[in-house]
């Protein structure tokens, strides 16, 4: 037995149940609570239980990981487009993921303001490698 047949993946996530899990991470009881606490594990245990009613089997961690790769998918096409010599490029679900992550044409990061503090949206999002890409670009 190879090392990949050894461990147990995840079904391939369909289009259906991406666009549903898009449906759900754009509630905005979702967004609000992503972008109001550093710690985010209740929001995607709450996302993951989101999906399961609709009748999907992820859990947490796999709809983080879905959501940070849809989410850098949708910021690298922003940043391209925001050169003006690069032919517009698009990723899948883009027009989903910029209803809510789009509003303005910028690559810079909006702020936001809590209890005070202002901090990147992107933290909020409880991912800590994307602040050694930061660095190295």
């Amino acid at each position: 037995m190879t090392e990949s047949q050894n461990r147990e993946r995840a079904p391939a996530w369909t289009e259906r149940e991406v666009r549903d899990l898009i449906a759900v991470w754009g509630e905005e009881s979702v967004l609000s609570e992503l972008h109001s606490s550093f710690r985010n594990a209740k929001t995607f245990v709450k996302i993951s239980q989101g999906i399961k009613d609709i009748g999907y089997n992820r859990n947490p961690q796999q709809c983080h990981v879905k959501l940070k790769e849809l989410r850098q998918a949708y910021q690298k096409t922003t940043e391209a487009n925001s050169r003006s010599r690069s032919e517009p490029q698009t990723c899948c679900f883009y027009d989903e993921l910029h209803a809510f992550l789009g509003g303005a044409p910028t690559t810079t990061p909006a702020l936001c303001v809590v209890n005070g503090l202002s901090h990147n949206r992107d933290a909020d999002f409880g991912d800590e490698e994307d602040e050694e890409e930061e660095v190295e670009a």
